[in-house]
């Protein structure tokens, strides 16, 4: 009986992370798929008969939510490691790497030279991420705020 209660939590929670995929990271689902056992397995320890099965539904749901959340602050890693290379990149004029080595991930900042616009001075930068060894190329322009931070436009 109780390896019929751990296969349908994981089911459930397998199926859980399934369908909350959208727009997440794979460290997202990760963590919400990995909570969901995790508290499917705690509340399937409560009460007994439908009490038990309802207690094993809330565990599973609340696991899942704080799983997402971990593994959501960890994909911000590596926005964090981009944005810090971004900066130095169109603070300096001289092309930037970053490197997450928790995820693995790492790319490239390509500033252009600097321009002035009416709004201040601005430049065109070039990007490269790497996401699981595939590259993500992309394109954009930045512009100096009067705080002195950088704004992409």
């Amino acid at each position: 009986m109780r390896v019929l209660k751990i296969a349908a939590v994981g089911a459930l929670a397998l199926s859980l992370g399934a369908c909350a995929n959208t727009g997440m990271g794979p460290k997202q689902t990760g963590g919400a798929v990995l909570g969901a056992i995790g508290g499917g397995l705690l509340g399937s320890q409560i009460g007994g008969g439908s009490g038990q099965l309802i207690a094993t539904g809330v565990g599973t749901l609340i696991g899942a939510a704080i799983g997402n959340s971990v593994g959501q602050s960890l994909d911000r890693a590596d926005q964090a490691y981009l944005g810090n290379a971004s900066y130095q990149a169109f603070e300096s004029g001289r092309p930037q790497q970053w490197n997450n080595p928790q995820s693995g991930n790492y790319g490239y900042v390509n500033p252009g030279p600097t321009y002035q616009t009416g709004g201040g001075h601005c430049r065109e930068y070039e990007q490269t991420i790497y996401i699981d060894g595939r590259p993500e190329r992309g394109t954009g322009t930045a512009c100096r705020q009067a705080d002195g931070s950088w704004r992409i436009v």
